[in-house]
């Protein structure tokens, strides 16, 4: 007799068609608007930016993507206003991300 394994645990994987509609759908009743900031909120953003790359702190930054709000630790090393861009080193994996202004919906240094 041969044992089942995981066969036993997905008995109804047979359509992963299915599945993967199935998460779609779940995924898009889990997106949320982008949140709109207002004059104050970017004013005290745009305070913390300049002020965590000038003393090389450490902030806890939120930002929006496809639908979901994101909140990564790390540092700033580079803040370009006119080009609305920004390079945030993550604290995980040490690597450069390059964000826009625009989708960033809070900053607050550790």
């Amino acid at each position: 007799m041969e044992p089942r394994g995981m066969k036993k645990w997905r008995p109804f994987a047979t359509m992963p068609e299915q599945y993967i509609g199935l998460q779609e759908v779940i995924n898009k009743q889990a997106e949320v608007a982008q949140p709109v900031l207002t004059e104050e909120k970017m004013e005290q953003i745009n305070f913390t930016l300049i002020e965590a790359l000038h003393t090389n702190k450490q902030v806890y930054l939120t930002y929006y993507k496809q639908g979901q709000c994101i909140t990564e630790t790390g540092f700033i090393q580079f803040v370009d206003s006119l080009g609305d861009r920004f390079i945030f080193i993550d604290e995980v994996f040490e690597l450069k991300n390059k964000m826009r202004l625009s989708d960033l919906v809070d900053v607050r240094i550790v």
